[in-house]
């Protein structure tokens, strides 16, 4: 039986990005529908759970994607909301690759450091890559400060945060000029930059002063990059005296990862696949 992967995009056109990993990773039939909302989405997940028998639903899975993340948890909610019992299918959000993205981040830093005894500092933290770039982190034991222009938008996120991993230790952040910056980051060993493209945070004089940093990821592709002197292509790339990862660096594990998570949904048809399912598949990658 062919495996159909069912791709709910919230945008005007479905990412040609998800559409080209789907086929790389095996899928046999790939629909694509645009403009997914929560109010028109139920008729398509209908007709995902109606058409195979139970034993055969795990040939078809649904991928969310888009551009908006948070329209991609919205309709993540709606989508398992409409299955009872057997009757369902699998299940990825990873709308704008913020699921992928920030496991690849956090798995590439995670090679080199023991998160229980590691501060990290997420620049961009409210945003989709930076925000779970952070939960992830806090999740496993490390302090995590979240950097934004909004101080108000960091300490919403780290709230948000908290509620999912009680125990963890957060704090939001400012961000400040880039000596500054410099400054208040001493005594962090781990440092993402997840901004918006074009934008960055710290120049590399700056960044080289920061005594304590063993690693720096930087996950902007799009010059300037984040963390100034980090280059796209850096893969635990010894520089500016710690370890540097830029966005293609890190891309190539988020790719894989990608193409695991869409093979893994034809495993069984109640799967949901969000942040830490992501990263689950993602350590096992490692592993293997």
């Amino acid at each position: 039986m062919k495996k159909i992967l069912i791709q709910l995009d919230t945008d005007t056109h479905p990412s040609t990005f998800d559409r080209v990993v789907a086929v790389d990773a095996g899928v046999d039939e790939l629909f694509s529908y645009s403009g997914i909302t929560p109010e028109n989405v139920t008729g398509l997940v209908h007709g995902a759970m109606f058409t195979r028998g139970p034993k055969q639903l795990q040939n078809t899975a649904i991928f969310i994607g888009g551009s908006n993340v948070h329209e991609g948890e919205e309709l993540l909610e709606t989508v398992t909301d409409t299955f009872f019992g057997p009757v369902s299918v699998s299940v990825m959000m990873d709308s704008n690759g913020s699921n992928t993205t920030a496991a690849a981040a956090v798995l590439s830093a995670g090679q080199h450091l023991d998160f229980d005894n590691t501060t990290a500092a997420i620049l961009g933290g409210t945003g989709p890559v930076g925000q779970r770039a952070a939960e992830l982190l806090a999740a496993r034991g490390a302090t995590v400060k979240l950097y934004s222009r909004s101080l108000s938008r960091a300490e919403s996120t780290c709230r948000l945060i908290q509620e999912k991993s009680p125990g963890a230790t957060l704090e939001p952040c400012e961000l400040k000029p880039s000596a500054e910056l410099a400054s208040e980051l001493e005594g962090s060993s781990l440092l993402i930059a997840a901004g918006a493209a074009g934008v960055q945070f710290i120049e590399a004089d700056h960044l080289q002063q920061i005594m304590s940093l063993k690693v720096a990821v930087d996950l902007n592709a799009v010059p300037p990059t984040g963390l100034g002197g980090i280059e796209v292509m850096d893969k635990a790339f010894e520089k500016l005296d710690c370890l540097c990862y830029g966005a293609i660096g890190v891309g190539g594990l988020k790719m894989k990862i990608h193409k695991a998570a869409v093979e893994q949904l034809f495993l069984a048809n109640d799967q949901v696949f969000s942040t830490e399912e992501i990263y689950g598949i993602g350590e096992s990658l490692l592993k293997s």
